[in-house]
């Protein structure tokens, strides 16, 4: 043993010599002197102040050894499964605490949360009141916050990609050529002047589908027509039904109303769902119920109304043109026929067959008004007793 005696604070040292190790040096301090002064191991000389990593480990107790997944519910240490284990996700899943709580709530129960609430209802309202506006023909009042500008462009993009759908499914578009296509652009040359729309660039597409009675419009004056759905119109004015509808459509701009309601329909479903949230309910099973509530509550009653409103707007455009309204009932009695059995009209986003009936024939005494109003009433009920001499048999055709 050897003594190393340290004067530094009137501290005396009492050291032990290890050769070529860490020197650890016991204080002592004399009586009557202030706190013990802390001291830092200090190597000897030597040719080497290295530790090896064997020493260290095993100087160190077991319980203080580092660990990985330390994870110690309820105190107890034991070592945890690894995160990847089914089981030990779903206990974690089980004691996790919801991210928003009602208890959170009365934290916000403060003026100045009122404050906040009262301008942003107060914004919303002027928001909403700002951007009403009148359908024409109808003279309803909506709100549309989109510009036509942008709704030709969300137009033009669902063009390309119907074009990409109908190319990979192996459907073509019949040419200009095709009796079929020229017999709808003919109808449709006939509406367009009494649609108020002159100046849309208008482009009419026959889909060679026989199996499918269908025809929408694109914002833009992209119209897609069916082939399946002329064999149903069988003649002009039945025609006359479908495409005015699909103009009706694009007159009442119905596509920005649409996108305008999927804002105030998102702002709601997110609202349900950090309510839910509050609630201890998954925002999964919020986010799926409420979306259903809205569909039914708010999104299918809009659909139908606007529906509705391009029968009402195409019927009175197809009467303005000198077809026989009267042919839309009967359109849409062979459609009935055609489709079967319908789905409950609450979960539709369009009217049944007979709602629309009934609608119609309700319009119809308008309707007939305002074509004998037209300047071509003399020719269309020639045209009128032609054709019912023709269904008589009254009339004969010499060839």
């Amino acid at each position: 043993m050897m003594k190393a005696v340290c004067s530094r604070r009137n501290i005396s040292l009492s050291c032990s010599s290890r050769p070529r190790r860490t020197q650890r040096c016991a204080a002592t301090e004399p009586f009557g002197l202030g706190p013990t002064s802390i001291l830092l191991p200090r190597p000897i000389e030597g040719s080497s102040t290295s530790i090896s990593r064997r020493h260290i480990s095993r100087s160190q107790p077991h319980d203080q050894q580092r660990r990985f997944y330390n994870y110690h519910p309820g105190g107890n240490r034991e070592r945890s499964p690894p995160p990847y284990d089914p089981e030990h996700r779903e206990a974690r899943l089980r004691e996790a605490k919801p991210l928003i709580h009602w208890r959170g709530f009365r934290t916000l129960n403060t003026p100045s949360t009122y404050t906040v609430v009262v301008v942003a209802i107060t914004g919303a309202l002027i928001f909403y009141f700002s951007n009403l506006e009148t359908v024409p023909v109808s003279g309803r009042t909506r709100f549309n916050v989109y510009s036509p500008e942008s709704v030709k462009k969300a137009g033009e993009m669902e063009y390309k990609r119907l074009l990409w759908e109908l190319e990979q499914k192996g459907v073509r578009l019949l040419p200009d050529w095709d009796p079929r296509t020229v017999r709808v652009k003919r109808v449709m040359a006939r509406l367009i002047p009494f649609s108020g729309m002159q100046g849309e660039n208008w482009e009419v597409y026959v889909v060679d589908d026989p199996h499918t009675a269908n025809a929408f419009v694109l914002p833009g004056g992209k119209v897609f027509v069916f082939s399946g759905i002329l064999g149903l119109a069988r003649n002009d004015s039945g025609l006359a039904t479908v495409l005015g509808h699909e103009i009706a459509h694009n007159l009442a701009d119905h596509h920005g109303e649409r996108l305008s309601q999927d804002i105030g329909a998102s702002i709601v479903l997110w609202s349900l769902v950090i309510l839910g949230g509050a609630f201890g309910l998954g925002p999964f099973i919020m986010h799926f119920f409420g979306s259903r509530f809205l569909d039914v509550a708010f999104g299918f009653p809009m659909s139908r109304l606007q529906e509705s409103e391009a029968d009402y707007i195409g019927l009175m455009m197809m009467a303005e043109a000198c077809y026989d309204p009267r042919e839309a009932a009967t359109f849409w009695s062979r459609m009935e026929k055609a489709a079967g059995q319908e789905v409950p009209e609450w979960m539709s986003t369009h009217p049944t067959n007979m709602s629309r009936i009934k609608k119609i024939q309700e319009w119809l005494p308008q309707a007939m008004e305002k074509r004998a109003q037209s300047d071509c009433s003399t020719t269309s009920s020639f045209a009128d007793r032609f054709r019912d001499a023709l269904r008589t048999g009254q009339a004969i055709i010499l060839i």
